[in-house]
């Protein structure tokens, strides 16, 4: 497997709950409330990962005691960006860490044959060029949808974009950082390998499915 470990924008959040979390979705005995439940739990474990380094300023409050200068979130608001149809099953965490988040979708589907992604829905903030981006999708298997969606993003307008994950297979880390070197990326685990059918090994199967008790 090819070694990411020294790559400053691929991020392996270890958190012993994040990992906890993410085998309860692998075991193939986990329902589909339990499997949705835990990718909103780990996709919050994500969040506050991928939005480590969003900038401040501060703002002169009034505690109950005091005046003082405090530091709270500046600029635009961020905009999530859910590739459809499994982005959604961790979109919801997201927000739940920062509920007044400007929301995107792209819709596109893995062509089954040539495993290239077709682009059949989008609609974004008018002003996402202005806005940090967090585009977000279960699994980064091939790389191929989430780098047709970056291009997207930046056609758009978009200029700061984080990709956040559960899971990867090397061959998705390495698509996405030779197309879009300036996107860090933020995942749980990067897998063994991606098989002929163009699934993540170990993996967890199909999360769209999953997620959303369809096969």
């Amino acid at each position: 497997m090819t070694d990411f470990s020294h790559d400053p924008g691929v991020v392996v959040v270890t958190h012993p709950l994040a990992q906890h979390k993410l085998t309860l979705m692998r075991d193939a005995r986990t329902s589909t409330g339990e499997f949705r439940t835990l990718a909103r739990e780990l996709s919050v474990l994500l969040g506050y990962e991928a939005m480590r380094d969003l900038p401040l300023e501060n703002v002169e409050i009034e505690t109950p005691l005091e005046r003082m200068d405090a530091p709270r979130l500046a600029g635009k608001k961020l905009c999530l960006v859910s590739i459809l149809r499994a982005g959604n099953g961790i979109l919801d965490g997201m927000l739940d860490l920062v509920p007044s988040a400007r929301v995107g979708h792209i819709g596109l589907f893995r062509d089954p044959e040539t495993l290239e992604p077709v682009e059949y829905y989008l609609k974004l903030p008018d002003d996402i060029g202005r806005r940090i981006c967090i585009v977000v999708d279960p699994m980064l298997a091939t790389g191929h949808s989430a780098a047709a969606a970056i291009a997207r993003l930046k056609q758009a307008g978009a200029e700061n974009i984080v990709f956040v994950c559960l899971l990867a297979a090397p061959q998705g880390v390495a698509c996405l950082r030779a197309e879009h070197p300036d996107v860090r990326i933020v995942t749980c685990a990067i897998d063994r390998e991606l098989d002929g059918h163009g699934y993540i090994r170990p993996g967890l199967g199909d999360a769209g499915d999953r997620l959303f008790g369809t096969k």
